[in-house]
């Protein structure tokens, strides 16, 4: 095993990641970028996107800023044929991008729940769309590809004021086991992380 084999394992694979513009998107892609990903970040905030692939690239890592509102599925197709175009089809997809905006149901906050299931829901699902065929083509050529999405403990838990949220993040873990199912035989990975509170700007949107 060479030295670089096992300093930087993901050498010579494609990442993309969504919600990349901070918490724990932007942490994930600077480290997949450390272990030798060439890496897509996806997020709608072009400017913070652009320091991210500066600091990747002042590593010496490989990075590709992509502006997308996840909740537009053109615009995340189009995402998608550039990630194949200049990096090569996408071998590791993590599906990060997410809002959590918790309030009492009685308060009839229905903006914020359609945007959380907009998001959380419909823009995860544009992704999946977008990236899984790139996904199943790249585990034939390279014998192995990962989904990784983006869950919550909200998933399994019970929190008053975050019923909608916990709702979205459901659908994300019962929907990743599904894909498990569907996508493994085609030696994709798939899985579902249920992170518990981190310091990031979720809290603060």
């Amino acid at each position: 095993m060479s030295t670089e084999t096992r300093t930087k394992p993901l050498t010579g694979r494609v990442a993309v990641v969504t919600g990349a513009s901070s918490g724990i998107g932007e942490a994930s892609a600077e480290h997949l970028a450390e272990l030798g990903a060439r890496v897509a970040v996806l997020a709608r905030r072009a400017d913070r996107l652009n320091e991210l692939v500066s600091r990747i690239e002042k590593h010496g890592g490989t990075a590709l800023a992509i502006a997308v509102d996840v909740t537009d599925a053109a615009a995340v197709r189009s995402a998608a044929d550039r990630v194949a175009a200049e990096l090569g089809g996408a071998d590791l997809l993590f599906n990060n991008a997410g809002v959590m905006l918790p309030a009492p149901i009685e308060e009839l906050a229905t903006d914020q729940w359609q945007r959380q299931i907009d998001l959380n829901i419909t823009g995860l699902m544009n992704v999946i769309g977008a990236f899984t065929p790139q996904l199943v083509k790249t585990a034939g050529e390279r014998g192995v590809a990962d989904l990784i999405n983006t869950s919550s403990i909200a998933a399994q838990n019970i929190f008053p004021n975050f019923a909608v949220y916990s709702g979205t993040k459901a659908y994300v873990t019962h929907l990743s086991r599904h894909l498990r199912v569907e996508l493994g035989a085609e030696n994709v990975r798939v899985s579902a992380l249920e992170p518990g509170i981190v310091g990031t700007e979720l809290q603060s949107h």
